[in-house]
């Protein structure tokens, strides 16, 4: 954790001390970082309008060497990856032999090294499955935590902050559009959905472009260093609280927050940046073809207004949405933002009009129309 004064870690936080409320990730199993550093409110706007420092290093890392690594990962996994090459990051999904989401991680390939950061408690699951995957391919996966940490630089100020590192010019993420359903054969051009911008830092490491800023992944020797460049030029610090809701606000789902174990990447907009639509077999292709090109996904990730004090709990994830007394769906990640108030993605039936007078628990809700 950033230990800069006035941290409050999540896992310290209690109904005594808690004056915002404690959204989804604290419940599950998110621990050893800064929930907030004293307003967090204000951080969210900092991160909204102009740029903080947000540590993530409670994310797993999972580093694959190896000349063979690029078709390995290729081969298991739902991206593009043969021709991954270095300094490009991009996101992928392991699926269920039914197309249900087990896995989701970030990637970035430095020449010698893929990349992979996933959700906290996820990294066992995925390094065993990529170690039963191996065969007899020349990788060599392992869980790197320990070594590495991931900070990230969020809002759009981003860029200009990065150049504090010595770190100027990354681009945009570049995004293919999804197409629409029954796409000609070959209308993907072979590469992934979306490429990110990966650049070397001078202390080791790396820089990604991504969808909400900039993330760094350094060798947790050099993250106190890190951060004291930063700091030193003005940026300002911010809770994984501010991070979240920033993370709500853009309709940016977590895998295992703001899933279940029926999820397929087309109800939660996981088939633009992580999967990618005409490439050869995966586990779980099946599935995928078929409801993209039927273009009817079961259910869909939408944004939910709760009507509610603002210093209320939040519902907790897998809180059932219900219509008319009945479920339609569940809540995933709720948090009190800034100017929305309390806000929460959640995956409803496909077939919930989006004026339905949902309910959660007690509390109503209504689907954002944006």
């Amino acid at each position: 954790m950033i230990d800069i004064a006035g941290a409050v870690a999540v896992e310290s936080i209690d109904e005594a001390s808690r004056d915002q409320p404690e959204p989804a990730h604290a419940a599950a199993g998110v621990r050893g970082v800064a929930a907030h550093y004293g307003d967090p409110l204000r951080e969210q706007r900092v991160l909204d309008t102009e740029v903080g420092l947000v540590d993530r290093s409670h994310r797993g890392i999972i580093a694959v060497p190896g000349e063979e690594r690029a078709g390995w990962l290729h081969t298991i996994t739902s991206q593009h990856l043969a021709t991954l090459a270095a300094g490009e990051g991009t996101e992928l999904l392991v699926l269920s032999p039914h197309g249900h989401i087990e896995q989701h991680a970030l990637v970035a390939e430095d020449g010698e090294t893929t990349w992979l950061d996933t959700e906290p408690g996820a990294t066992e699951g995925l390094l065993t499955y990529l170690e039963k995957m191996r065969f007899f391919s020349k990788v060599e996966p392992r869980d790197a935590t320990a070594e590495r940490a991931l900070l990230s630089l969020v809002g759009p100020a981003a860029p200009e902050a990065l150049a504090t590192l010595g770190v100027t010019g990354l681009a945009a993420p570049d995004l293919i559009p999804v197409p629409g359903p029954k796409f000609a054969a070959g209308a993907v051009p072979p590469r992934a959905g979306v490429r990110y911008d990966v650049r070397p830092l001078p202390t080791g490491g790396w820089a990604r472009r991504g969808p909400l800023g900039v993330d760094l992944l350094v060798p947790r020797s050099a993250m106190e260093q890190v951060v004291a460049e930063l700091r030193g030029a003005g940026v300002p610090v911010a809770g994984l609280w501010a991070y979240e809701a920033i993370r709500v606000a853009a309709r940016q789902p977590r895998v295992g927050v703001d899933t279940d174990h029926r999820t397929i990447p087309a109800e939660v907009d996981l088939i633009g940046p992580a999967v990618h639509l005409d490439k050869g077999c995966y586990r779980g292709q099946e599935t995928v073809a078929r409801v993209h090109n039927m273009g009817r996904p079961p259910r869909r990730l939408v944004l939910l207004h709760l009507d509610g004090v603002t210093t209320d709990q939040p519902p907790a994830a897998g809180t059932p949405v219900t219509l008319d007394g009945r479920a339609v769906g569940f809540v995933g990640s709720a948090v009190l933002h800034h100017e929305l108030g309390q806000v929460a993605l959640a995956v409803l039936k496909r077939n919930v009009p989006d004026d339905a007078a949902l309910l959660i628990n007690e509390t109503a809700a209504a689907i954002d129309p944006s």
